[in-house]
């Protein structure tokens, strides 16, 4: 599979692993939404996305679009509750992050989802993670983004300003209260030469 990735000038390890996360920042959005952000939460993120990229089963998915049926514009995988990850660095930040926010969210993190964004070509719609629990009920998706940084979009659900968030090389942020409910996120199409870039998604149990 053909990338180009391109290296962060700040991260040259070879050893992958986390940083404390008393750092993470929070972001109120409004209407009980927020948004926590961690640069630079995993060093040694380009060695743990070259293995994610070759080492992953990756799946390309076609959907139904109105009449038509499409390609997903990006690559999957899932993890079960209970699936071996595909590094021992992902199984240390979701339990990290499941002990960060044991009292606000008061269950674990459990499934991993990833997508991989190969160009700027890949892309992700506008939507909320709104199948399953996360339509009726406060929750937190966590998201890991490891290779080159692409741009996290977050708007008012109905429409609104965007607010972007350029997200790679082991930064992390976790979308929390109403976001789900009451914001849209979306990573856009570009036109910019642009290298690949891998996303892991931490979730509870029953939000997708």
């Amino acid at each position: 599979m053909a990338r180009h990735l391109q290296g962060s000038l700040f991260d040259q390890s070879d050893t992958v692993r986390l940083s404390p996360l008393e750092g993470i920042r929070r972001v109120a959005l409004g209407a009980g939404a927020w948004i926590d952000l961690l640069p630079g939460w995993l060093s040694g993120a380009d060695a743990l996305f070259e293995l994610l990229a070759e080492e992953v089963p990756w799946r390309a998915e076609r959907r139904q679009m109105y009449e038509n049926t499409v390609d997903v514009p990006r690559l999957l995988a899932y993890y079960a509750d209970g699936d071996p990850l595909p590094h021992p660095v992902l199984d240390e930040a979701r339990d990290a992050l499941t002990a960060h926010y044991a009292e606000e969210l008061g269950e674990p993190f459990v499934t991993a989802g990833l997508c991989y964004y190969r160009d700027g070509r890949d892309s992700v719609a506008w939507h909320g993670d709104r199948i399953g629990r996360g339509a009726r009920h406060d929750t937190m998706v966590a998201i890991l983004s490891v290779g080159t940084a692409r741009d996290l979009a977050l708007r008012p659900h109905g429409g609104g300003d965007a607010l972007r968030f350029p997200l790679g090389h082991g930064d992390l942020i976790v979308m929390g209260g109403s976001c789900q409910r009451t914001w849209d996120h979306a990573v856009p199409k570009t036109s910019r030469a642009t290298g690949p870039r891998v996303s892991v998604q931490f979730r509870p149990e029953g939000v997708a």
